[in-house]
């Protein structure tokens, strides 16, 4: 009798929908491979709405290299697909050149033929991530969440300008030490220190050859590289061990009923997973295609957003 009554409660459907799970969430930590070297896969993502300011900005484009971490921060006047690509275009594409790789989130502003005529026409492959997982995008994710209380602390609010200091927060962050790598930005980037406002001017100035002062700067980029890249990838397993300690990874077949996480609820009193069960249609463990079951309609979701359903 007592696992019948175990049996009963744990297969109370309206327990299941509206139940706050208190142990972590499921799925192990799924890292992107650090990439060999720069320009080879960037994120890409939008922060704002701000208030406007006298020249018309009100969002900023920030651009993320994935393995230098240099960041390029461009204010916008809004997030259209046409002004985030002539964005990336001009301000990106014609300074560094064309990335391998995109990563972005699936707003409009970033899934849009637009975009997608940009991407056949320049010739690189854009990834998007899960919806709401934005930790697939984590390292823009993180910038986001580092200048915008910078920029906050600068501003004039009578005059709100906090577009006037969106270049020098960007350029404190690039010419700063990554815990990551090892190295700023700007050093990963060009080979070099920078020359900054405190450093002492120079007495004399020593002239090099070009060929002597190429060599030296790719020995220089080869070795800083190197062990910039060690250093991520070693980073990269400290933080997946302690991630993965004592998290449930479940798996899921094809056919499987389960419950989808539903995000931006308008009252406590809603259920907190879906109303209607999903059924799996395709795996990609931690990612799955679920379809619904009376609506029919299809979409892709995280492990972490997947409750099993339990049956009597």
């Amino acid at each position: 009798m007592k696992q019948s009554i175990f049996q009963y409660i744990r297969s109370c459907l309206p327990c299941q929908q509206h139940n706050i799970s208190r142990s972590k969430k499921p799925g192990r930590l799924q890292p992107i491979s650090t990439p060999e070297g720069p320009f080879q896969l960037i994120g890409i993502d939008y922060c704002g709405p701000f208030t406007r300011t006298p020249r018309g900005n009100k969002y900023v484009l920030c651009i993320t290299d994935y393995f230098t971490r240099w960041v390029t921060a461009i204010a916008l006047p809004d997030c259209s697909a046409q002004t985030t690509a002539q964005a990336i275009f001009n301000e990106y594409i014609c300074r560094y050149g064309v990335p391998i790789s995109i990563l972005s989130d699936q707003g409009t502003h970033f899934k849009n033929q637009i975009m997608d005529s940009m991407e056949k026409l320049i010739g690189y492959n854009h990834i998007f991530s899960t919806v709401y997982h934005p930790q697939t995008n984590g390292m823009v994710e993180r910038f986001n969440a580092t200048f915008v209380p910078q920029l906050a602390k600068l501003q004039d609010r009578e005059a709100n300008n906090w577009d006037e200091f969106l270049l020098p927060v960007v350029f404190g962050y690039n010419t700063g030490i990554h815990a990551t790598t090892n190295y700023s930005p700007f050093q990963l980037q060009f080979g070099r220190e920078p020359r900054l406002p405190a450093d002492q001017p120079s007495t004399s100035f020593t002239f090099n050859k070009p060929n002597d002062y190429y060599d030296q700067l790719k020995k220089n980029l080869f070795t800083i590289r190197r062990q910039a890249r060690t250093c991520s990838v070693g980073r990269q397993q400290q933080y997946k061990v302690h991630y993965d300690k004592q998290r449930p990874d479940p798996h899921y077949e094809v056919n499987d009923l389960v419950l989808i996480k539903i995000h931006g609820l308008k009252t406590k009193l809603e259920p907190k997973y879906s109303i209607t069960p999903k059924i799996i249609i395709k795996t990609q463990h931690p990612t799955y295609w679920v379809k619904d079951e009376h609506t029919q309609v299809e979409s892709r979701v995280h492990v972490n957003d997947i409750r099993p359903i339990f049956i009597s």
